[in-house]
């Protein structure tokens, strides 16, 4: 009988101590879309035992597709470790209207199509015009790689090149 009525006494001030909280109900607040996507701003993706990785492009500006790739060609960030660039490109030309990307390339396209050098291509691309051209989504950006022998790769979309 004392354990029930102590169980009682408790279970009455727990209760007491909740509502008293000062805390009231509330429906659902609405708070607009969801975020989504990746974040604002430049970034430049590299190859990782992990799949493909966004770095920030944070000390300098993008004026053009080919100046992306120039970068891209370059070593990551030293903080950035286990990343590296598999882009090897001889001459290049990229353009972008809109959604579309194209990349001229000169001579024979070494990799497969389907390979993380390729999603660095891709996505670093479709982030770039993205940035380039604001009104731009970089999930809608189509990248065609246009060899100067051989057939053309794509068009390709950033999300077929991430995990997850």
């Amino acid at each position: 009988m004392r354990i029930r009525k102590g169980i009682a006494i408790t279970v009455a001030a727990l209760g007491f101590a909740l509502v008293g909280c000062g805390v009231q109900p509330t429906g659902v607040i609405g708070a607009g879309e969801s975020a989504s996507g990746p974040t604002r701003g430049m970034r430049l993706y590299y190859a990782s035992a992990a799949g493909l990785r966004a770095v920030p492009l944070i000390d300098r500006e993008v004026e053009d597709l080919n100046g992306v790739l120039k970068l891209l060609s370059l070593k990551p960030p030293a903080d950035q470790g286990g990343l590296t660039s598999l882009v090897h490109l001889g001459g290049y030309s990229a353009t972008g209207s809109g959604t579309r990307v194209t990349v001229r390339l000169e001579g024979l396209y070494g990799e497969s199509g389907r390979d993380q050098a390729t999603g660095q291509l891709v996505c670093t691309l479709a982030r770039a015009q993205s940035v380039l051209e604001p009104k731009v989504r970089t999930d809608d950006v189509e990248v065609t790689l246009r060899p100067s022998e051989g057939e053309a790769l794509g068009p390709y979309r950033c999300p077929e090149f991430l995990n997850g």
